[in-house]
């Protein structure tokens, strides 16, 4: 691992500065090219408008006619928590302007992703008129054919990379098809379902469907917005960052949806305090749970429904399928790192990974993991069927996954059966006979693909932080802003000598870490080998909480002997 420093512009570090800034927050915002104080302001007057966005003013006047004449509606949903947030604003705010809407998401293990015609044939049972995907449909040409072989309309919203061919959907909203001049692509299917509501509620306005009675609140939904954008690891641009800042700013105000709320009281969270990481790496895990190991329906309805009872039980037991979902991970970590250290010698420049005995809804997360461990590009394959393999990738920088396997998928004629997904995650499917013909000709396609000087892992930080700053203050004050995918959260990098260290629950190393004189407590999650006495060490600042003291922690990222 090479460590290099972020360069941080110093007019705009100055610029920031003069304007009243923390001086340590002029410095990590000029270092991620914030470059003036407005490009801070979280105001919704400074959102991207709905009609910037291709075809959403078109999808809002076909959701008006459908609601003024009575249409059933049917919102297909997806099973992580992009896809299950967006359900749910879906709903909550349909149902505000009137419309007679429910709601489907497929089996991951029997229907896989997508619009499917299975999928199709599932919903036709329900007897929609209108079929609306979240966070998906883009590359279902041939379930969207099928809708309107049934006769059913087709609204298509999603976020993902389109395919060669767009389906025949009566209407598509997507900021990633081509001519679309909205200028946040990394917006979220929760947040181009927002947009559509948004653009849905201006056009009833004109409508006047209103007279008489107040119009919906859809800045009431932007909590569930920021939940689905920071645990969809989208990156946080300007647009985005307002979207989630507008919602945990609801959370932290109380104002959250009961089911929100339910699950940070499961894992012992605050929502007074609520931030970035709860969203991402507590609430996120607990939603996505239900989409691994068992039905997406159980998050929907804790964040669709108003009674605090029905959320908290829905939360305990999302809480309970995120428990078994990290025994069942660490099992299967456990193999994946025993198939990679067997490929030590020559790992290659891309790999691929299947065990028969995966769970098809955890290999995403073993992918991840792996691309952590040895900085390449990983699709791990679990069993979907009598002879299908569905795989889930994760990329790195330089390497954009989705046109890998758009590669791979061309030079090997019936090679790929699907795929899709984005620049650094996407998921593709497989016979289980050709899972080494797939690993071979991955592994051919990736060289052309990512660059020599990207094969070797780079860890940006922020550089050393003065010794006034490693306070609990300090600490605090990162936790409260924005921070997620492309706009990374502070990571420092100083020398420690280590005065004390121990293993705590079997995984994790404590440390007690020294630096000019200041004795300093740390963690190192996930990695309980000993340290040597003198450490290089990249490292979060984070608060830690114990029986209800608050204290500055340092989170490790990585450590080396300092020489």
């Amino acid at each position: 691992m090479r460590l290099v420093t972020r360069r941080v512009p110093h007019a705009a570090a100055q610029r920031l500065l003069a304007a009243g800034l923390h001086p340590l927050l002029a410095r990590l915002y000029a270092a991620r090219n914030v470059g003036s104080p407005a490009e801070l302001a979280h105001d919704f007057a400074r959102l991207a408008p709905p009609a910037a966005m291709l075809d959403c003013e078109r999808a809002a006047a076909l959701l008006a006619d459908a609601i003024a004449a009575g249409r059933r509606l049917l919102i297909v949903g997806d099973y992580d928590a992009d896809g299950a947030t967006a359900c749910a604003l879906g709903l909550r705010a349909l149902r505000a302007f009137g419309a007679r809407v429910d709601y489907l998401v497929p089996d991951r293990m029997t229907l896989g992703y997508g619009l499917s015609p299975a999928l199709v044939d599932l919903a036709a049972e329900r007897g929609p008129d209108l079929l609306i995907t979240v966070d998906n449909g883009i590359a279902s040409v041939e379930g969207v054919a099928r809708a309107k072989k049934l006769g059913l309309g087709v609204l298509v919203t999603d976020h993902h990379l389109p395919g060669a061919e767009l389906p025949p959907a009566d209407c598509i909203v997507n900021p990633n098809r081509p001519g679309c001049p909205f200028p946040s692509k990394a917006i979220a299917g929760v947040g181009v379902m927002f947009y559509v509501m948004l653009a849905l509620r201006a056009e009833l306005r004109r409508r006047g469907a209103f007279a008489g009675r107040e119009e919906p609140n859809l800045a009431a939904l932007t909590d569930l917005v920021a939940l689905g954008t920071v645990a969809d690891v989208v990156p946080l641009d300007a647009n985005n960052r307002i979207l989630v800042a507008q919602g945990l700013k609801r959370i932290r105000a109380g104002a959250a949806k009961p089911g929100i709320v339910a699950l940070m009281h499961a894992a012992g969270r605050d929502p007074a305090r609520a931030s970035c990481f709860d969203l991402g790496f507590v609430v996120g895990p607990r939603l996505n749970a239900a989409g691994r190991l068992a039905d997406m329906s159980l998050g929907i309805e804790c964040l669709v429904t108003d009674d605090p009872a029905r959320a908290a039980n829905c939360a305990r037991e999302l809480d309970r399928l995120n428990r078994e979902r990290q025994r069942i991970e660490a099992g299967m970590l456990e193999e994946a790192l025993a198939d990679l250290e067997a490929l030590a010698g020559s790992p290659g420049t891309a790999l691929a990974f299947y065990r028969p005995g995966w769970h098809a809804g955890v290999v995403g997360l073993i992918a991840a993991r792996v691309r952590e461990r040895a900085h390449r590009p990983v699709v791990c394959f679990a069993r979907a069927g009598e002879d299908e393999l569905r795989g889930s990738g994760r990329s790195v920088p330089g390497l954009n996954l989705r046109d890998c396997l758009d590669l791979v998928a061309k030079r090997e004629p019936g090679l790929v059966l699907r795929f899709g997904g984005h620049a650094q995650a996407a998921g593709v499917a497989i016979r289980e006979r050709d899972f080494d013909r797939f690993a071979e000709a991955f592994e051919r396609a990736a060289p052309q693909m990512l660059p020599e000087a990207a094969r070797t892992g780079v860890l940006e930080t922020d550089g050393e932080l003065e010794p006034a700053y490693l306070s609990l203050e300090v600490a605090q004050m990162l936790e409260a802003q924005i921070w997620g995918a492309g706009f990374p959260q502070p990571l420092f990098c100083d020398t420690f000598a280590v005065e004390q260290q121990r293993v705590v629950g079997e995984r994790h190393l404590r440390l007690k870490l020294v630096k000019d004189g200041l004795r300093l407590e740390a963690m190192r999650f996930n990695s309980p080998a000993f340290l040597p006495a003198s450490i290089r060490a990249a490292y979060r600042l984070g608060v830690n909480e114990f029986n209800g003291l608050r204290s500055v922690q340092l989170n490790l990222e990585y450590a080396e002997c300092a020489t």
